[in-house]
This record gives C-alpha cells, sequence and structure tokens, in this order.
C-alpha cells in the first residue's frame, strides 16, 4: 500500500507540471517552431529514458534490491528537473486575479473550463474527438496485454521486441511529425494519428483471423503483427506531440497552461471508466469484439476532426 502511496504523490506533480511545460515552452517559442523543438526535446528524453532502462534492467539483473537507492536517486533527478523547468524564462500577462480560498480558486478553476469548452468551438470538437480516442486506447490497452499472453502465446521476450521495435521506429519519426505538427492544423495531424491506432487494433483483428507466425528462437514473429509495429510506431510518434502540446494551439501563448490544464481533467475523467469497460467488454464478447469497437470508436474520432475544419476551418 505504501508503494502505492508513492506513486500517487509522484504522479499529483503531473496535473501541476504538465500545464507549466506548456505555458513556458509557448510563451518562448515561435508558433512555427513550437513543435519542431518540442519533438527534439521529446526525442532526446525518450532516447535517453531507453538507455537509462537497459542499464536499470542489468543493475536489477546483479541486484535485485537496487531500486532501493535507484528511486532515491529518481526523485533527487525530478526534484532538480523542476528547478530547471522553474529558471525558463516567463513574462506574465497583464492580467487581474481574483484572490480567494481554496474552494473560491477551485470555482474559478471549474468556470474557466467551462468558459474555454464554450467558447472556443475548435478546441471543443479537438477534445471531442480525444474522448473518442481516449474511450478506445484505455479500453482496449489492457486487453491488448491480455490477447499477447492467452491469444498469441508470446513470453516476455517476444512482447518487449514488439514494443522495442515500434519505439525504437518512432524515434526516428518524432523529429518529422514535429516539423509536420507545426505546419497543419492539429484537427487534421489529430485524424492521422487516430487513423494510425486504429489500423494497428485492426491489425490485431487480422492477426486473431490468421496467427501464422514462425519461430526464431524464443521470439514468435507474427506476420499479421508486423503491420501492428508499423502503424503503432507512427501512434507512439504522433501521439507524444498531439497528447503533450496539441492544446497549446488552439490558443494564445499565456493560455496555454488553462488549456493542457482542461485536457488533462477530461483525460482523467474518462479514465475512470474506459479501462473497466475495456475489460468488461472482452469477458462478455472476447478479443475481437474489443478491438472493434475501439476502431470504431476511432472511426468516429476521425470523422468529428474533419468535419470540425471543414465546418470551422
Amino acid at each position: 500500500m505504501s508503494f502505492l502511496l508513492l506513486f500517487l504523490i509522484y504522479y499529483l506533480g503531473n496535473p501541476i507540471i504538465f500545464p507549466t511545460i506548456n505555458l513556458f515552452l509557448k510563451s518562448n517559442y515561435r508558433h512555427d517552431n513550437f513543435g519542431r523543438l518540442y519533438s527534439l526535446a521529446t526525442l532526446y528524453g525518450k532516447i535517453l529514458m531507453l538507455i537509462t532502462a537497459f542499464i536499470y534492467g542489468i543493475l536489477l539483473d546483479y541486484d535485485p534490491y537496487a531500486y532501493t537507492w535507484v528511486f532515491a536517486l529518481a526523485a533527487a533527478a525530478g526534484v532538480i528537473s523542476v528547478m530547471m523547468l522553474s529558471s525558463i524564462h516567463y513574462s506574465e500577462a497583464a492580467e487581474v486575479i481574483p484572490k480567494g480560498g481554496f474552494f473560491s480558486s477551485v470555482k474559478e478553476s471549474v468556470l474557466g473550463m467551462r468558459r474555454i469548452m464554450k467558447n472556443n468551438t475548435p478546441f471543443r470538437h479537438f477534445e471531442m474527438g480525444f474522448l473518442f480516442y481516449g474511450f478506445a486506447f484505455m479500453s482496449t490497452v489492457t486487453v491488448m496485454t491480455i490477447f499477447f499472453e492467452k491469444q498469441l502465446g508470446l513470453n516476455y521476450f517476444s512482447v518487449a521486441t514488439y514494443k522495442n521495435a515500434y519505439n525504437i521506429i518512432a524515434l526516428f519519426l518524432i523529429p518529422f511529425f514535429g516539423r509536420v505538427l507545426g505546419k497543419i492544423d492539429p484537427r487534421k495531424f489529430a485524424a492521422f494519428t487516430f487513423a494510425s491506432i486504429m489500423l494497428y487494433l485492426l491489425s490485431l483483428v487480422l492477426t486473431w483471423y490468421f496467427p501464422q507466425h514462425t519461430e526464431i528462437g524464443s521470439f514468435k514473429l507474427f506476420y499479421s503483427m508486423i503491420p501492428f509495429v508499423l502503424f503503432h510506431s507512427v501512434f507512439a510518434a504522433t501521439m507524444s506531440l498531439l497528447w503533450s502540446i496539441g492544446s497549446a494551439y488552439f490558443c494564445k501563448p499565456h493560455e496555454a497552461g488553462e488549456y493542457q490544464s482542461v485536457h488533462l481533467f477530461l483525460t482523467a475523467t474518462r479514465a475512470v471508466f474506459a479501462p473497466l469497460l475495456g475489460v468488461l467488454f472482452y469477458e462478455m464478447y472476447g478479443f475481437v469484439f474489443t478491438f472493434t469497437i475501439g476502431a470504431a470508436s476511432l472511426l468516429i474520432a476521425i470523422l468529428i476532426m474533419f468535419w470540425s475544419y471543414r465546418r470551422e476551418g
């Protein structure tokens, strides 16, 4: 229980840190460079994460209790990163912020979210699309793990190989898509991103019906999993950008933090029920039904993005 409590405390910082990152970066980067520069930062972070995970795995093999001091180092690194973040130059917008108590601040926050969703129609449509995407992703990600084990009989090495494959490909794609995000409407970019996850879910359905594979040592290579890896790599590259900074393209620089806060709140709201529904669908109707429902939800999200762009421009 105490271990879970530590993770709860850790993740409580995200609703503060993520919007602040958007606010600082959007205020310092020109619109044309925002996506490109953020994609480079994301790329370097992911490369360092892969290297760290590799070294940490070797370390755990040597000393299973190494986490007792590695977690302490990770905590110190997190504090240092926040201190570095706070050193980024930021000029506050000249506006009067009403002072009040805790509940008054919560009320103002709720009213602010309501105002944004009511007045900014393109952003409202963007979040509507994310609602259907979020349901599809959260309802299938857990079931996908069960599918790998029970249906495909993949061992840990095989699962890790597939995941490493699409993550490594994504590293090469992130800078390219970072430039693309700065040049096209974020709703078009979102439609492309949603299509990539829809196609990788359909690849899993294809693997159900066509489970032909070859074994290379302890690794099972399913032929239908090849498009899964390719589409998943596109999804991993594009969503890492869209989810983090997509909301900032619908507002002025000084509003980027508030818009990302709305995005995070809506993400947390659907996270309450979507994973449970996914497991329920799997237990009642099986893998194919669950993945198909997810793909259908993503198709709706794609249509919303194109409809919004054609309507609002």
